[in-house]
């Protein structure tokens, strides 16, 4: 076939990673990562920004605690309505199923 026994590198189509490879056993013998940007350019701005996630952490918590206080309430409320509707529609006879339609 004329294929060197020699190793070759490809670069990775996902994440960019030069990996190379031994044509004899098909296997990656190194791999290099892609450096990595950074994600904060100091640690002023990192702690900065955790402070606004807890910030909004909590603001999501407290809007999560007061929708629970609420359901109760709305709950009871749907079902009063739907026992008003049912009330004033009594002989409203079987509910149709798909099978009565055709």
């Amino acid at each position: 076939m004329g294929m060197s026994d020699a190793a070759f590198e490809v670069m990775c189509p996902d994440c960019g990673a030069m990996i190379k490879v031994d044509p004899v056993t098909r296997s990656v013998i190194a791999h290099t990562p892609v450096a990595r940007k950074k994600t904060f350019e100091d640690f002023g701005e990192a702690a900065r920004a955790l402070r606004e996630q807890d910030a909004r952490r909590d603001s999501l918590f407290a809007q999560s605690v007061e929708a629970q206080k609420n359901k109760d309430d709305l709950l009871s409320k749907k079902f009063a309505e739907a026992v008003k509707k049912a009330k004033e529609n009594p002989n409203s006879g079987k509910p149709l199923r798909d099978f009565d339609l055709e």
